[in-house]
C-alpha cells in the first residue's frame, strides 16, 4: 500500500512549489565499500590489532576513526583495510588560521602512512554544524580548515587522500525528509557554510558524508512510518511516493539519502558525490527507547549490506555506489546519554559477535541462524522513573553525590523534598536522595538532557519508587 506522509509535515508539502528534476545523475564515483566506525569510548575494548581482525571477520572493507591516534592508525595500515582518520573538532580553528599548522599536523600524523594504500579519506571534524555552542568558533572556520589540510596533503605527497567532514540529520531544516524533494539545509548554514563546503567537495572530487539513521526517523514517526520500511525490508506492501518528483521509495534510507541530494541541489550542487559516514540500528536501550533490539539491528545491517552491494542506488540517483560505514564496531560502555548510545556494536568488547553479519552483502539471508524475537517494537505505555543503579555493585556515594549536587544546581527548589523536613528526606541515605533527585531532574529536563544517565549512575525503572508521603516525579509515556 502507498504510505502517506506524516500529518505533521503536511504544511511543508503544501509549501513545496518548485520541485527539482526527478533524477540527478551523480558523477562516476571512484570508491564504493561498506566499512565500520571504530569508536573507543569504552574501558574494556580489545587491542587495536584484534579490533581490525574483528572488523575483517564481519566483512568490513574499511574502518573509520574519530581521531588520529597513532596506535589505531598503525594497526589499520597493517590490516590492509581502508582507514579514515579524523581531525578532532577542537583543532578546526587553529588549522583554519594557519597553513603552517595544517602542514605540521599532516606531517606529524599522516606522513608515516604516505605509502599505505588504505589511507584514502580524511575527515575534518565530526558533525561540526550540529553543535550550536560552536557556531561562532568553528562553523565559519570549517571549510578554511579543510582547504588548508587538503593543501598540506598535496604538499606531503598525499594528494590521493580525499578531505571531507560529516553532517547529521540535524543539518537538514527541520530534519525533514518527507518528501525528500522538499529537503533543504538549515537557513543558518545553507549559504554561509554549506555552499562553500559543497563547492570545495566538487572542486576536489571528494564526497559529502552524511549520518543517516533510519532508527531515529522511524521512532519519531512510528505511527505513520512502518518498521519494515525503516529496516530496508523492501516489501512492495510499503511504498512512499514523493509528490514533488513522482518517485517511489521502497525503504527509508534511500529517502533520507535523496533528501540530502535535494538539499544540495537547492544551493547549486546537484552533482556532489554522496557517502554514508554513519548508519546502523541499536541492539538495546532504555525503557523509553522502543525498537532497539538484536533482531531489528541484524535485519537492518544485513539488508543494508545487500542493498549497497547491489549497486541499485536510490530513485533519484539510480546506480549510485558510494563509501559507507556502519555504526559501530563495538558496544562502548563509556558513551554519554541514553541507553542506545552504548549498544550499536557488531561485537561485544570481548570479541563475541552481538549477531552475525556479512558487510560484503554476499551472504544469503537463509544461512544465518534464527534471531531472537523482537519484544519492544511499540512504545512503552506508562510512567517511568530514574533511580540510582545498583546492578553494577555497591553505590559509589562520592560520584553519586557529585551528580546530585550538579542536578540540584540546575533548578531552584528541585531538591527541596530531600532536605531536612522535606517529604522525601527519609530515609536519609545518599542513594535514596539521589533516586528522588534523578527522577525530578529527568522530569524537568528530559527534552534538554536526553535521558536518564547521570554519568552512568542512573537507570530507568517502571517500578514506582515513591513511599509514604514522598512522591517521585515520573515521565509519562503514551
Amino acid at each position: 500500500m502507498a504510505m502517506s506522509p506524516p500529518p505533521l509535515l503536511t504544511l511543508l508539502l503544501l509549501a513545496t512549489t518548485a520541485m527539482l528534476a526527478t533524477a540527478t545523475p551523480p558523477p562516476k564515483p571512484t570508491e564504493h565499500f561498506l566499512g565500520v566506525n571504530y569508536g573507543t569510548l569504552g574501558d574494556n575494548l580489545p587491542p587495536p590489532q584484534r579490533g581490525m581482525e574483528l572488523a575483517r571477520s564481519a566483512g568490513a572493507a574499511a574502518v573509520r576513526f574519530y581521531d588520529a591516534n597513532a596506535t589505531l592508525l598503525a594497526a589499520a595500515a597493517a590490516s590492509g583495510l581502508v582507514f579514515i582518520p579524523s581531525v578532532p573538532n577542537e583543532l578546526i580553528p587553529s588549522l583554519a588560521a594557519s597553513q603552517r599548522a595544517a602542514d605540521a599536523w599532516v606531517a606529524a600524523t599522516l606522513l608515516p602512512y604516505r605509502r599505505s594504500p588504505g589511507l584514502r579519506f580524511l575527515f575534518v571534524g565530526n558533525e561540526v554544524l550540529s553543535d550550536p555552542t560552536t557556531r561562532h568558533t568553528r562553523w565559519a572556520r570549517l571549510v578554511p580548515a579543510m582547504a588548508n589540510v587538503e593543501r598540506a596533503l598535496r604538499r606531503h605527497g598525499l594528494g590521493r587522500v580525499k578531505v571531507s567532514t560529516t553532517l547529521s540529520a540535524h543539518d537538514l531544516d527541520g530534519q525533514n525528509v518527507f518528501p525528500p524533494s522538499a529537503a533543504a539545509f538549515r537557513p543558518d548554514i545553507a549559504g554561509a557554510v554549506m555552499r562553500p563546503l559543497l563547492a570545495f567537495l566538487d572542486r576536489t572530487e571528494s564526497y559529502l558524508f552524511f549520518d543517516a539513521y533510519t532508527y531515529f526517523t522511524w521512532s519519531a514517526n512510528h505511527s505513520v512510518v512502518p518498521l519494515p520500511y525503516a529496516l530496508l525490508e523492501n516489501t512492495s506492501s510499503f511504498v512512499y511516493r514523493d509528490p514533488g518528483t513522482g518517485l517511489s521509495y521502497g525503504n527509508l534510507l534511500d529517502q533520507m539519502l535523496d533528501a540530502v541530494v535535494a538539499a544540495a541541489c537547492r544551493i547549486g550542487h546537484c552533482g556532489v558525490r554522496l557517502a554514508l559516514a554513519e548508519t546502523g540500528w541499536p541492539t538495546a536501550g532504555d525503557l523509553d527507547q522502543f525498537g532497539a533490539g538484536v533482531r531489528n539491528a541484524a535485519t537492518y545491517n544485513r539488508n543494508l549490506a545487500r542493498h549497497l552491494a547491489s549497486g541499485a542506488g536510490t530513485p533519484r540517483r539510480p546506480g549510485m555506489r558510494m563509501p559507507a560505514m556502519v555504526f559501530a564496531l563495538f558496544n562502548e560502555d563509556l558513551k554519554w546519554g541514553p541507553g542506545t548510545e552504548r549498544h550499536w556494536g557488531l561485537f561485544y568488547p570481548n570479541g563475541t559477535a552481538v549477531y552475525g553479519v556479512d558487510l560484503t552483502g554476499r551472504r544469503s539471508p537463509a544461512t544465518y541462524p534464527p534471531l531472537p524475537p523482537a519484544t519492544n517494537d511499540r512504545p512503552y505505555p506508562g510512567p517511568l522513573w530514574c533511580v540510582v543503579r545498583t546492578d553494577k555493585g555497591p553505590v559509589n556515594e562520592t560520584a553519586v553525590g557529585e551528580q546530585v549536587a550538579a542536578a540540584c544546581a540546575d533548578k531552584a527548589g528541585l531538591c527541596d523534598a530531600v532536605r531536612p523536613g522535606g517529604a522525601c528526606y527519609l530515609p536519609d541515605t545518599v542513594a535514596a536522595h539521589a533516586s528522588y533527585v534523578f527522577s525530578a531532574h529527568w522530569n524537568s529536563f528530559s527534552e534538554d538532557y536526553g535521558g536518564c544517565y547521570f554519568a552512568g549512575l542512573a537507570v530507568e525503572t517502571a517500578v514506582d519508587p515513591s513511599h509514604g508521603s514522598c512522591r517521585f516525579p515520573s515521565i509519562l509515556l503514551k
